[in-house]
């Protein structure tokens, strides 16, 4: 078949194939449709790939059934969303990873967060006035790029983990790229309805995801990108040295300089950037830790506290009102320490005790569970510095992937990926789109005469939400999930990570449930879902709720008996392959 879902129905056709029970096929979803199709988990024994778009997933089984690493797989998995996902990761983004090295039983952490210019300053975001610019206004444009981290990440991922030439990595998404693939649904509806939020505004971006009359090219249009193509030859044949020091990084440079809302990135931004391995974050609960990425993001710590906090409340065996009410109490005290606290460490001194199990037990013994408070306060960790700071209110927007990767070695990839919001800056160079992770700090510098630490600097890393997180039990790892969905990606990990942990629920079954999200405030339930069901019983708590469309991308493995049990989210393209 030529059509779209001619490739769909080759892939999935593998995947039946390959592993049993296999997902029941549905149509796809468009960003808009609210319908979350019931699937089934993918089971596997030797590798597994979980991850946002059909074409990507089988590029990443291929390498992994050629002998290749987790490390080698999500490289080529993360190119090819590149190309056939372009609006939410890339190579001009940025990425964390956590990375379960199965030889040295151990664990670790790399940050290939996007970074500021070094001539950034606290008052970056401010207008003539003084005062910050809308958020729309800051995005559109190169004033919103900040140093892309994920190339870089993945040559240092190849350079520690791979097993296979990295040329051999690129080459699919290069011929593809040549021999163009036919818009999906997803990607059609996300063109459309970015057009209203200026995609079209830049040249070179107008020209690829529009046509000729200034539609927007739709389902099913056959779309090549020669300039990617070449762009990753080089890449291929030099690394990643001509996108941080080379030709690529005089473009980049060069795109930034918009008509409008113009960057200041330099080409020694470019050159100076690094990877950053740190150690993860952990957090006991029950009989496992909870393993994500620290700061830049708050992920790994905003769930911990959630988690952290519930671990003293028995949640049943199976999702009720009551427990999904004890969940958004903790959430709202999470939340709350979040936009108080957490920020790039390298650059803002982080409580110590934002984990510790007495601060926990004390945040917990705010809950009511018979009734809501209406926000909460951040609280007062063991730590002397925490009356310095005033909050940021400020929330990332979704535009963002995530990949789960476990292959025959024993290595683990739990990788989530962004460019921030849908299209990111739409500044393109080179056949790829440019971040717009700027808009990730706080556009104020600070509040009631107090710094926000989430605050704009030179060669800071602007706080994230990803949460990309591997679970272990008995020191071993037992489950990788992770899920894009902006400041909201905190609550689709940690409520799922409870639904199969604490509800002993198949990751499937799991990731086809509605959410319940609360990020302080009121407590958004996913429409036309069972979560939807429990808005009056929330009300009668004192919750203020709203229903509404959830368009989470959750991608889990979870380890179990021997086997590889997979999960795609159904709100979105994404499948899991195995063998």
């Amino acid at each position: 078949m030529n059509s779209y879902w001619g490739q769909m129905m080759r892939i999935l056709g593998l995947a039946l194939l390959a592993a049993a029970p296999v997902m029941a096929q549905e149509a796809q979803q468009p960003e808009e449709t609210v319908a979350v199709a019931v699937r089934e988990s993918v089971v596997a024994e030797r590798f597994m790939v979980a991850a946002a778009n059909p074409l990507a997933v089988e590029v990443g089984q291929d390498i992994l059934a050629r002998g290749g690493s987790a490390a080698d797989a999500v490289i080529a998995v993360q190119l090819m969303l590149n190309l056939v996902e372009p609006q939410s990761s890339g190579i001009g983004g940025g990425a964390f990873a956590l990375y379960w090295d199965g030889s040295a039983g151990g664990l670790t952490s790399f940050d290939g967060r996007e970074r500021a210019p070094m001539a950034a300053d606290e008052g970056y975001w401010l207008g003539a006035d003084g005062e910050p610019i809308g958020w729309w206004d800051a995005v559109i444009g190169g004033r919103s790029v900040g140093v892309p981290g994920t190339l870089k990440l993945l040559a240092e991922l190849h350079a520690q983990h791979g097993r296979l030439p990295w040329a051999d990595l690129l080459a699919p998404t290069i011929a593809l790229a040549e021999e163009g693939f036919e818009i999906s649904p997803r990607m059609a509806a996300s063109i459309a309805g970015a057009q209203e939020r200026s995609l079209d505004l830049f040249p070179a971006t107008a020209a690829y995801f529009f046509n000729a009359d200034g539609s927007p090219k739709a389902e099913g249009t056959l779309l090549k990108n020669p300039e990617f193509a070449q762009a990753l030859r080089l890449i291929a044949s030099e690394g990643a040295a001509p996108f941080y020091t080379g030709a690529i990084a005089g473009d980049i440079v060069a795109a930034v300089r918009t008509e409008s809302n113009a960057g200041i990135l330099t080409a020694e931004d470019l050159a100076t950037y690094e990877v950053i391995e740190r150690a993860p974050v952990c957090m006991e609960y029950r009989t496992y830790e909870v393993c994500g990425m620290g700061p830049p993001s708050s992920g790994a710590l905003t769930v911990g506290q959630i988690l952290g906090q519930l671990s003293g409340f028995d949640l049943g065996d199976g999702a009720s009102t009551e427990a999904w009410h004890l969940y958004i109490e903790a959430a709202k005290n999470a939340y709350a320490d979040r936009g108080l606290y957490m920020a790039d460490s390298d650059f803002v001194d982080m409580p110590e005790g934002l984990l510790d199990a007495d601060y926990l037990e004390l945040r917990a013994g705010l809950i009511d569970p018979a009734a809501a408070m209406e926000s909460a306060e951040a609280g007062e960790p063991p730590w002397e510095e925490g009356a310095l700071w005033a909050p940021d209110t400020q929330l990332e927007r979704p535009g963002t992937s995530h990949i789960s990767i476990v292959d025959s070695y024993g290595d683990m990839i739990s990788m989530t990926t962004t460019i921030e919001t849908g299209f990111g800056s739409r500044v393109m160079t080179n056949g790829f789109l440019l971040n717009n992770e700027l808009t990730d700090f706080s556009r104020a510098p600070e509040a009631d005469s107090k710094p926000i630490a989430n605050r704009v600097e030179g060669g800071k890393r602007p706080r994230s939400s990803m949460a990309p997180t591997i679970v272990l039990q008995d020191g071993k790892p037992v489950l990788l999930i992770g899920s894009p969905g902006g400041s909201r990606i905190i609550n689709y990990v940690a409520g799922n990570i409870i639904r199969i942990l604490d509800w002993g629920m198949d990751p499937q079954e799991a990731l086809n449930m509605g959410h319940v999200v609360n990020r302080n405030g009121a407590t958004d339930l996913e429409e036309e879902t069972d979560a939807a069901e429990m808005a009056t019983a929330l009300e009668a708590l004192g919750h203020e709720v709203n229903v509404r469309n959830l368009n989470s991308g959750l991608h889990a493995i979870l380890l179990k008996d021997g086997k590889l049990i997979g999960a795609a989210d159904p709100r979105r393209e994404g499948v899991a392959l195995g063998e």
